[in-house]
């Protein structure tokens, strides 16, 4: 047992290096966004033509797409949880996600989801709506 502790706490120390060290992610329009819209994969380019619609309509939102889901960018989910006011998770799935965003950010914040399953894929116009109704309850 002391042993396999030992084994436990190291691979924990040498986990806790890459987490801090391996996350990979893509910022968009995120400079002065109240709306963090989180996407990766296919869910994201759809985001990005939303995101920009939403900009054209004023509303100030951004996107940040993680290009590795482990590790997580959980400390810069964390930090712009300081700046933006809400949080929407895309998704091609039931939600797994927005879990992911809720714990980054330590439920600071309200995190909504848009998301289709069964290999659909949200609209832009899905993801901007989600996005409206957003930036409605922030006015």
């Amino acid at each position: 047992p002391d042993q396999l502790e030992k084994k436990n706490i190291e691979r924990y120390q040498r986990y806790a290096i890459v987490e801090e060290n391996e996350p990979m992610w893509e910022e968009y329009m995120m400079e002065d966004a109240d709306i963090c819209v989180v996407a990766f994969g296919i869910a994201s380019r759809v985001a990005k033509n939303a995101v920009v619609a939403a900009r054209a309509e004023g509303i100030k939102v951004g996107l940040i797409r993680p290009i590795t889901l482990w590790p997580f960018p959980k400390a810069a989910l964390n930090k712009l949880a300081t700046t933006c006011r809400a949080f929407i998770s895309v998704e091609l799935s039931m939600g797994q996600l927005i879990e992911d965003v809720e714990l980054a950010i330590r439920c600071s914040r309200p995190v909504t989801l848009c998301n289709r399953t069964g290999g659909m894929i949200p609209s832009p116009e899905q993801v901007l709506a989600s996005i409206e109704e957003a930036a409605a309850k922030l006015n």
